[in-house]
């Protein structure tokens, strides 16, 4: 490590000493349409690149290239401005309200080269203002914020599945959570310590967490639909979330959101508060943010089928629809609850989101050298959350889970959550000659805990404690960049970067305490056979702990090296390319690479085209992710289901193969229009063919129709489980589908309209399975029916988001419907493949100003939309009455949000 280190730095003195190019100093004062100075605007020198920003009082100091021949000035929601060099070195610079041409933002995500804007790149770029998405939208995280903003981005709220109802999983194109990079400031985010196993979106993977970033620390979110593993590493197959955190200084934002859903339960209270102010005389700053809410629990149950009392029943927690005489089994429950004064509505299962309280805090800094030719830089954070989920209701009528001098009429489990997730970056940019060069190093840390509360260890009986401490998991990940990169005079303009990283994975799982886990109700026989005779449950029920079985240490580095070059070969014709090598320790080497082009057809009307291979390197997690939990087994019961590593002996026994890398290849072509002046237009296709994508399998143990195996029952029993999975990369799928996105807006005086149109239609296909020889025959097992579904139809075939925003003086409005398309899921082996129908949800919401107060009061969804009912066969005998698709399952939410927000100066 220390001779890497060295190495970077002695290139850094080799390039300074030999860069030749003279430097001149521009000063300048930026200032708004009325007069008020700009801070944070990007002042760039053309052709060299070189940038900086103003400052509070709108001042800038740029130390630019002798042979720069112009400055180009940016700033979201304002017109670009590039002023000629000539015989002046300062200038004053007043920038004019933006006229709503999106597309032409200068973006930083999928190029190295400074001022492309989205109307020029050649892969398409979506850029999300979120300080107006948090103003005007009813959504209050930034899923869900993405969620109703992009046609491309999917993420949902889950039920019942665990560490998943408390992390939700989101992902672009239908693809996986764990092939979307996510970067801060354009620096790698980590991931989740989290793997998504209960059936849900994303199954079987990793996925980052955007909730622990507060909204109001981001000034955009910049979002690449494209391959870009050949630019930025493993887990960009999909594409990349580039969040830019905010800069300004001198004004202080804060808003107060309150909110319910027409039902009454899922209420919200959330506080953000923003703040920067400058650092020293060279345009310093930071910027701070601090964000707290609170999300209740929204319910939304039915009766269900479930025996509740009768134990003559034929299967004690099966429905009646399984008894010898389901008239009578129902009688008998029905005069019990006479009996005891209840009603069934106590029995039905906790269903809906969980309650969610959440702090978290950022800071973005940035100290500029006094010669103007770099600056030293940081930015992170800590968000801390508590989630309360729910696992199944453990029923009076199955005494093996049950403790009746506890819970007399059984009980519903929660599993309590703390997690806890750090980060911390800071580096150095300097301009050595002509050339930029920026050396970082971005720690990060997701630490999640378990507490199983309200609960029983069966085993332990009249002893049985009702809180249990059930461990956890935790990833750490750190990363060290060198970058350089340097504008050159050849031809229309090169610009060439290259790099190197070094990364170093870290992940755990820590047991539980001894109660979680165990089955303090096994005997074993002299002769070492072990057996129950009592029948009695062991662990905490709905969430056993981990066990000193599946406890990990493990971790892994990695090392990669990149080159990338653009070169505008004329004014209209713009070729690009990068290639990356990469060495994992733990399981080998690859190399990508992406090619892409964008040629101006006539003004305002460009074509643009990608091809790119890329790969995802097995996580930690799923190399060395083991436990055996609660589940719905195959045979309709509950019971002990277990994922073991890959390399176990029981994987070993069942010839489940190692994991290796996943392999791409990304294939895009479209257009960007402005037919007017303030409409724009653009449209990419894309196909996306992946290899031995990885995934988790289905239960061995049981057949396709739920009876146990018993050849395999004898290799897993032994091990505490009655079922096993595992990951492998089992499938090999196809991704193709079309984004549209349209924006204009009309100006007359003070009224200002804007109409914005997204739309995704996507396709996800596999193209090939692949079965170890000693498993054939049970295809439908190893990559089972459901996990096919939830790949190929899991997210909506089609969406479309149309916003319309309409101001007046004080007031503004947003109407938007977002149609959510079809989707299909699978209940195999106990239920049957259903589809659910295409939705449109619709959000308002009304503003009105008086400076520096703004009130916004309005509804998502306020129809009270929801997914189809769920058929009888899918719905766990009418436990479960929606599926946590498309729209999610809270109906109508209605919020009022005050806004403070005073500028510097006032």
């Amino acid at each position: 490590m220390t001779k890497k280190l060295t190495s970077i730095i002695l290139l850094f003195l080799f390039i300074n000493h030999f860069a030749i190019a003279q430097d001149k100093v521009i000063t300048g004062h930026i200032t708004d349409n009325t007069g008020k100075p700009v801070n944070g605007a990007t002042v760039i020198a053309q052709p060299s690149g070189r940038g900086t920003a103003s400052t509070a009082d709108g001042s800038f100091r740029l130390s630019a290239a002798n042979t720069d021949k112009a400055i180009k000035v940016t700033l979201v929601g304002y017109e670009a401005y590039i002023q000629p060099i000539t015989g002046l070195h300062k200038f004053d610079i007043a920038l004019q309200p933006s006229s709503g041409n999106v597309l032409n933002e200068v973006v930083l995500v999928g190029t190295r080269s400074a001022g492309r804007t989205r109307l020029n790149t050649t892969a398409p770029v979506d850029v999300f203002d979120i300080g107006k998405l948090q103003q005007q939208t009813p959504q209050n995280d930034l899923n869900q914020l993405l969620q109703y903003a992009s046609p491309s981005f999917n993420s949902n709220r889950q039920s019942s599945s665990d560490g998943t109802e408390h992390i939700d999983p989101a992902s672009i194109r239908g693809l996986g959570p764990d092939q979307l990079l996510v970067l801060i400031n354009g620096k790698r985010r980590h991931t989740t310590s989290l793997v998504n196993n209960q059936g849900t979106i994303g199954n079987g993977s990793v996925g980052t967490d955007l909730n622990a970033i507060p909204a109001s620390a981001i000034e955009r979110i910049e979002v690449l639909r494209d391959g870009a593993s050949a630019q930025y590493g493993s887990d960009a197959i999909a594409g990349v979330v580039d969040i830019v955190l905010k800069k300004n200084t001198g004004d202080l934002f804060a808003s107060a959101t309150g909110g319910v859903s027409s039902k009454g339960d899922g209420g919200l209270g959330q506080l953000n508060l923003n703040y920067g102010t400058a650092l020293g005389k060279n345009g310093g700053y930071i910027n701070i943010t601090g964000e707290g809410y609170i999300r209740d629990r929204t319910t939304r149950a039915q009766n269900n089928n479930l025996i509740i009392f009768d134990q003559s029943a034929l299967n004690n927690y099966f429905a009646y629809d399984f008894t010898d005489d389901p008239a009578a089994s129902r009688k008998y429950d029905d005069d019990m609850l006479k009996q005891k004064g209840l009603s069934r509505d106590k029995f039905n299962f906790q269903i809906g989101d969980a309650k969610i309280k959440n702090i978290a805090s950022f800071f973005n800094l940035s100290l500029p050298f006094s010669d103007g030719k770099g600056e030293f830089y940081a930015f992170g954070g800590y968000s801390y959350r508590q989630g309360e989920g729910y696992g199944f209701r453990r029923l009076p009528s199955d005494y093996t889970v049950n403790v009746y001098s506890i819970f007399p009429d059984g009980y519903q489990p929660n599993t309590t959550s703390h997690i806890s997730d750090r980060s911390i970056a800071f580096g150095f940019k300097h301009t050595l000659g002509s050339w930029k060069a920026d050396l970082s190093n971005t720690l990060g840390d997701n630490r999640f805990d378990y507490f199983v509360n309200n609960t029983v260890n069966a085993s332990l009986e009249d002893k049985s404690p009702t809180s249990f401490k059930a461990g956890g998991h935790e990833f750490l990940q750190n990363t060290t960049n060198f970058d350089i990169s340097r504008k050159f005079d050849v031809l229309q303009g090169l610009n060439l970067a290259f790099g190197a990283e070094f990364r170093v994975d870290k992940y755990q799982i820590r047991a539980g305490e001894e109660a979680s886990w165990k089955n303090y109700a096994l005997v074993t026989a002299p002769d070492g056979t072990v057996s129950n005779p009592s029948g009695l449950a062991g662990g905490s029920q709905s969430f056993p702990g981990f066990s000193p079985q599946n406890a990990v240490d493990k971790s892994r580095n990695n090392t990669g090296v990149y080159a990338d070059a653009e070169l505008d070969v004329t004014s209209k014709w713009l070729i690009s390319g990068a290639t990356r090598f990469e060495h994992y320790s733990d399981f080998g080497s690859a190399l990508s690479g992406k090619f892409a082009t964008r040629y101006k057809i006539a003004s305002g009307f460009n074509l643009r085209g990608a091809i790119s291979n890329g790969f995802r390197a097995p996580s930690l997690q799923q190399q060395y992710f083991s436990y055996v939990s609660t589940d719905i087994l195959p045979d309709n019961t509950l019971g002990a289901s277990g994922f073991f590593t890959n390399n176990s002996a029981v994987a070993k026994a069942l010839g489940i193969p190692k994991l290796k890398q996943e392999k791409s290849v990304n294939y895009s072509f479209g257009f960007t229009a402005q037919p007017l002046k303030d409409l724009n237009i653009s449209a990419d296709g894309y196909l996306i063919n992946i290899k031995d994508r990885i995934v988790l399998t289905g239960s061995f143990g049981f057949d396709p129709d739920g009876n146990p195996v018993p050849a395999i029952q004898d290799i897993i029993n032994p091990l505490g489980a009655s079922s096993a999975r595992f990951f492998s990369n089992a499938v090999d799928t196809r991704t193709k589908g079309i984004d549209v996105v349209a924006d204009y807006t009309i100006r007359s005086g003070n009224n200002r309209f804007n109409a914005s149109l997204g739309f995704n239609i996507n396709t996800n296909k596999i193209t090939g399975i692949h079965v170890p020889a000693q498993l054939k025959g049970q295809e439908r097992i190893f990559f089972s029916p459901n996990d096919s579904t939830l790949i190929v139809k899991g997210t909506p075939h089609t969406k479309t988001n149309l916003s319309l925003t309409y101001s007046y003086k004080k007031f503004s409005m947003l109407l938007r419907n977002v149609y959510f398309g079809a989707v299909n899921r699978n209940d195999f082996p106990f239920g049957e493949e259903q589809q659910f129908k295409g939705k449109i949800v619709t959000d308002i919401s009304f503003s009105y100003t008086v400076n520096p107060l703004t009130l916004t009061i309005g509804a998502n969804n306020l129809f009270n939309i929801y997914p189809d009912k769920q058929i009888y066969d899918n719905s766990y005998f009418g436990v479960f009455k929606y599926a946590p698709v498309q729209m999610g399952t809270l109906g109508s939410f209605f919020f009022g949000r005050l806004t403070l927000n005073i500028p510097s100066g006032k």
